[in-house]
């Protein structure tokens, strides 16, 4: 199978070209886990399969490493750039399906086709609780918005803001995000009862109005050094529970994006996507995990 590796920030997609083929996005889809593998297959956060689709220019199919379907706003810019690198596209616009419905990705200029940064409309958050979903227990109002819950994770209460951006976030407000286990209580929210289709987690500090810095743990792939809908999650999630404003600077320790809710509702991720190389792999080599 030929793959190209691309990552956004350090969050990295082996993406793989199905236009032509559904066997290789089957064979791909399946052996997701084992590419993703660090130690005995290519190494990534998830894998990025291109196919046809009567909806939009092009489908992303994203896979994350346990091998669960999910979304990705950084795997998205690493999508549009793949398909400017393979020559798929020679279009600035291009409209992409995902799990979270139709978006447009903007490439804008750069000296080299795999390289270069991509603004993506995400769309509409989602903040009624049964949209994002979490569990809507008796008397509890489906479309209320989740701003400043308590969480109980074991004997600790967190207070959460939570939000959908075609997956579900959970976003907690703290001091100091590095001076956090998240590699501990990441795992417990993403998994906590209150959240029937699991969650991402992030720890995000109020630097300055327009200023967040964030530390992610992402749904079905855990640590990571960057997520774009996390990042669009984050400024939300600021914006409605009165901390920031709908514009941000959003600091990961991969790198930076920068987010814009605008006033009509949806949001706009801007950020890189590079192409770190280009190869073939024997997926009958690969661990069966």
């Amino acid at each position: 199978m030929t793959f190209h590796k691309l990552h956004g920030l350090g969050n990295d997609f082996v993406v793989v070209d199905a236009l032509d083929d559904p066997e290789v996005a089957r064979d791909a889809e399946e052996a997701a886990p084992g590419l993703c593998d660090r130690t005995f297959g290519i190494g990534s956060d998830g894998v990025l399969i291109a196919v046809p689709s009567d909806a939009a220019d092009f489908e992303m199919i994203m896979v994350n490493p346990d091998g669960t379907r999910g979304m990705c706003g950084n795997g998205l810019r690493c999508f549009a750039r793949f398909l400017r690198h393979t020559g798929r596209t020679t279009a600035d616009a291009i409209t992409i399906d995902t799990p979270g419905g139709v978006t447009t990705a903007r490439l804008l200029a750069s000296e080299r086709p795999d390289a270069g940064e991509v603004e993506v409309d995400m769309g509409r958050p989602l903040l009624g609780r049964a949209s994002i979903p979490m569990r809507v227990g008796p008397g509890q109002d489906p479309a209320a918005h989740v701003i400043d819950e308590t969480l109980m994770v074991g004997d600790q209460a967190f207070p959460v803001t939570c939000v959908s951006m075609g997956n579900p976030h959970c976003v907690i407000f703290v001091e100091d995000p590095s001076a956090m286990d998240l590699a501990h209580l990441g795992p417990a929210i993403e998994h906590h009862e209150e959240f029937p289709e699991r969650t991402n987690v992030h720890l995000v500090q109020v630097i300055a109005d327009d200023e967040l810095s964030l530390r992610v743990w992402e749904r079905g792939a855990g640590l990571t050094l960057a997520c774009g809908t996390g990042a669009c999650a984050a400024t939300v999630a600021g914006a409605v529970s009165g901390r920031s404003g709908r514009q941000a600077v959003v600091h990961m320790p991969g790198g930076d994006l920068r987010i814009h809710w605008k006033p009509e509702g949806n949001v706009l991720m801007r950020g890189p996507a590079v192409t770190a190389f280009v190869g073939e792999i024997e997926l009958d080599r690969l661990p069966r995990l």
